[in-house]
């Protein structure tokens, strides 16, 4: 019958100790207190700043845009007060304020989350002036300077101030990473003066109950190394020890959760991004819509029935394609129709200074494009361009395929752009300068889109001449 031993790695520790010196077991019951009580300290340090750091990932990332949509909705009486009823958002903000500053681990953080209950209580007012202002008319004007100058400001804050709670959270678990592996070092440094006081006695033991406990020691620490590098795909693989397997599996745990966590806030952000832009892209110039009717207008009382149905066709065309049942994207197709009809409706405008041509390969037809990408270059080309210049101008649009890419290009032969307005223009649509971009909105507005649609290495370039005029080009990958 064979007698099965148990291996000497699965024994308990003191158990493990019992079998060899008396001395060694006070000894090593002394250093494995030491850095059980260490790790555990710093678990549990770790899971409370993962537990702030999720119960601010509560806080939708959206609710500055979602807030501030509302209120507008409510002021243009889109939608009645009561039934969007900011007041539960406020509500729902404030629990959360709440619980981040029960959370927060430091001072700084504590004030933070006050902040936000603050500013929370500052927008409950501004809603309240609102509501009591809708109750009677004539206020239209004091609710849109209430909300631009008072509850927009308060919704950055809040968000502000959120991610602020956020990042210095982050920054107080790098610190206790560091005192962690300060405190590592010590134990380590103990340990070794240790054995060197036994080593006579017991070497050869003293050797194998330093490994039992440093070397899942040295895992765990290259593990959080790792980690504070960024690097969040590593694991703990430790099977042995039971205390020792529990920190790995607390550590392991901790990861999955901080990564989920940074995974949420990327999509989150992305969402957002996403959002702004569909909403830039949806909106419709008035100022294009009013100068349209008033041309029908005088084109119909000077009885060119003709024309007036003429600009009404093309009207309608331009405004099926910028609708496109909700779609983001529409054909290649589509878009050259869409342009078309602003084009023409442009040239009945300005007939006598706008020519434009039209040149796009009818192979690329079916290929896809987020939708109004050409009209704002055109836009931008006709109002920057050709009405800056004497005499006629013209705008010309071309497409082809180069590679697996598919090149659009608007060109006019307007007044063009110096070197130094040029760099300005390429930075705002880059959006490297705030205070470049708010001039070229058009423009950011198709870049951020393509960039978003289909990475940054696709989008907008320019080349622009002074008085000879500038070139658009568009960039997209094949894809239909």
């Amino acid at each position: 019958m064979k007698i099965v031993r148990p291996k000497l790695s699965n024994l308990k520790l003191n158990v493990k100790i019992r079998l060899y010196f008396f001395i060694i077991v006070l000894v090593f019951i002394l250093v494995f207190t030491m850095i059980f009580t260490t790790m555990l300290k710093y678990n549990r340090e770790y899971n409370q700043i993962v537990h702030s750091a999720t119960i601010a990932s509560g806080f939708s990332i959206d609710f500055k845009s979602e807030f501030d949509y509302k209120m507008y909705r409510i002021i243009i009486g889109s939608k009645p007060f009561y039934e969007e009823n900011p007041y539960e958002d406020i509500e729902a903000a404030l629990d959360i304020a709440t619980k981040l500053q029960n959370a927060a681990r430091t001072e700084g953080n504590k004030d933070r989350g006050e902040a936000i209950y603050k500013f929370l209580g500052n927008l409950t007012k501004h809603v309240r002036k609102i509501e009591e202002n809708l109750k009677e008319t004539g206020h239209y004007d004091e609710n849109m300077t209430t909300l631009e100058n008072d509850i927009r400001v308060l919704t950055s804050l809040i968000q502000d101030t959120l991610l602020e709670y956020i990042y210095y959270e982050t920054l107080e678990m790098e610190k206790v990473r560091a005192e962690m592996e300060v405190q590592m070092v010590k134990t380590m440094e103990f340990s070794i003066l240790m054995l060197v006081v036994v080593v006579v006695g017991a070497l050869f033991f003293s050797v194998m109950i330093s490994n039992s406990i440093s070397k899942p020691i040295k895992s765990l620490s290259r593990i959080t190394n790792q980690v504070a590098k960024g690097d969040l795909s590593v694991r703990s693989n430790i099977t042995k020890g039971v205390e020792v397997k529990m920190l790995s599996d607390s550590l392991n745990i901790m990861i999955e959760k901080l990564s989920n966590l940074i995974e949420t806030v990327k999509i989150e952000q992305t969402n957002l991004r996403e959002a702004e832009l569909k909403l830039l892209q949806e909106q419709i110039n008035p100022h294009f819509l009013y100068n349209t009717l008033d041309t029908i207008t005088w084109l119909a009382e000077a009885g060119k029935s003709k024309e007036v149905v003429d600009v009404v066709g093309s009207l309608s065309h331009y405004f099926r394609t910028s609708l496109s049942k909700g779609k983001d994207m529409v054909s290649l197709r589509e878009e050259e129709l869409h342009v078309r009809s602003y084009l023409q409706i442009q040239r009945l405008r300005y007939e006598d200074i706008l020519t434009y041509e039209i040149a796009i390969d009818e192979e690329l037809g079916s290929f896809r494009i987020p939708k109004i990408t050409l009209q704002p270059l055109v836009e931008n080309a006709l109002y920057h361009g050709i009405k800056n210049k004497r005499g006629m101008g013209k705008i010309s649009i071309h497409g082809r395929i180069e590679e697996d890419k598919i090149i659009l290009t608007v060109r006019d032969n307007g007044v063009g752009m110096t070197e130094e307005r040029l760099q300005q223009v390429m930075e705002g649509i880059n959006n490297r300068r705030e205070e470049h971009k708010k001039d070229f909105y058009g423009l950011y507005n198709v870049n951020a889109r393509l960039n978003l649609h289909f990475g940054p290495q696709y989008g907008l370039s320019i080349k622009s001449t002074y008085m000879e005029g500038s070139e658009v080009t568009v960039t997209i990958p094949c894809s239909r």
